[in-house]
């Protein structure tokens, strides 16, 4: 954030980063920065949400165990969607049309973090469980 100069960063877990405040997640300040909007605009919290598209994130994971080359997973499933845009900086982020799915290991637990967005809850799971199966196939 610093070497972008960002204004504001986030995770999907909802944390939220506002570099004018510090540089470390600030779940306050994420409500501030809600509050502030609405009460600049005047709308009510459902106006807001009903401005915005309907999307939902799927949250998975997969357990790992010491033989597995979580790297090695990676640039399979990199390579298998390489027709996609994939974007490989912070693990492996496939986008497709209307959906993306974002593959990356781990850095407090032995696991592989599988997230999903999509326009329903039902086709962002069927995208998970897909990308689970095939990262299931590659590391038999």
């Amino acid at each position: 954030m610093k070497a972008n100069n960002a204004v504001i960063g986030g995770e999907g877990n909802g944390g939220i980063i506002y570099p004018a405040s510090h540089y470390g997640r600030d779940a306050l300040v994420g409500v501030g920065l809600f509050l502030s909007h609405l009460a600049k605009t005047g709308m009510k919290a459902s106006e807001l949400r009903s401005s915005y598209p309907n999307y939902f994130i799927s949250k998975n994971k997969i357990e790992l165990t010491p033989e597995i080359d979580v790297d090695a997973v990676l640039v399979a499933m990199k390579e298998k969607y390489q027709h996609e845009k994939v974007n490989d900086i912070d693990g492996v982020k496939i986008d497709f049309a209307k959906e993306w799915v974002h593959l990356r290991k781990s850095n407090t637990e032995p696991i592989i973090r599988i997230y999903s967005e999509s326009e329903n809850e039902e086709t962002a799971n069927k995208l998970a469980d897909k990308i689970i199966s095939e990262i299931k196939e590659i590391i038999k």
